[in-house]
């Protein structure tokens, strides 16, 4: 590529880039944004550096698309905040707060009032109104209702092998954290699921699943193997 063909693209670039500033779209730093021709952004939304907008994305008024972001062919809604985060092919409810380093792969349908927190990957399902992964999970091929909290290191284990399957957590419902819903299964309204449980069956509505091993504490263990000895030389 010559320097007068790079031209061209980068003054294309700044020119939508500044379109958008004069429809009311407040950018960090104008030249450090990378945003396609078809991309709708409404007015009060502030882009970050580093942010890449591609193909039919439409942000809604009064967003923060945050440093270093890339959101392709998707909707995000009023008022939401994406930060360091990859978006495809999905949706995002008004007042949403995605990321930071959180991935949303296609066909991901998030409500309005969400948190979708760091590390944490949504495939192919839905995620309710007021619903919560905060941290370290992957919901994947399921349908999660609203106001359902979703721990620490939750695994929705949606491939066998060989087919997907698909879970279901209902409305209201709490999964502790390092828990794995070995599809298809269907957690109803309400239910809990104890921290550390691997869930095969289905739970019913209101009720408490611990599906894990009794704790056994073995004394004077350490000792016997020459263990402790060990740890104190250290």
């Amino acid at each position: 590529m010559t320097y007068e063909e790079y031209k061209d693209i980068e003054d294309k670039r700044i020119a939508i880039n500044i379109s958008h500033m004069e429809a009311g779209v407040n950018f960090i730093d104008i030249r450090a944004a990378y945003i396609d021709e078809n991309v709708k952004i409404g007015k009060g939304t502030t882009i970050y550096p580093g942010v890449t907008l591609e193909g039919d994305t439409v942000i809604g008024e009064n967003c923060v698309i945050g440093q270093n972001t890339k959101i392709s062919d998707s909707t995000i809604g009023d008022e939401a905040s994406i930060q360091f985060s990859v978006i495809t092919s999905s949706k995002v409810g008004k007042k949403t707060k995605v990321g930071p380093f959180a991935y949303l792969r296609p066909n991901s349908n998030i409500g309005e009032g969400c948190k979708v927190g760091d590390f944490v990957e949504i495939k192919n399902s839905t995620f309710g109104d007021g619903s919560k992964a905060s941290h370290l999970s992957y919901i994947g091929d399921s349908d999660v209702g609203k106001h359902v909290n979703i721990g620490c290191g939750v695994v929705f284990v949606n491939y066998d092998g060989k087919n997907k399957h698909r879970s279901t957590v209902e409305d209201d419902a709490f999964i502790g954290c390092n828990a794995n819903l070995v599809s298809p299964v269907n957690v109803g309204n309400g239910a809990y699921i104890a921290a550390g449980s691997t869930v095969t069956q289905d739970v019913p509505a209101g009720a408490l699943c611990v599906a894990r091993e009794r704790q056994k504490n073995i004394e004077g263990w350490t000792k016997k193997r020459g263990l402790l000895h060990a740890k104190e030389e250290r």
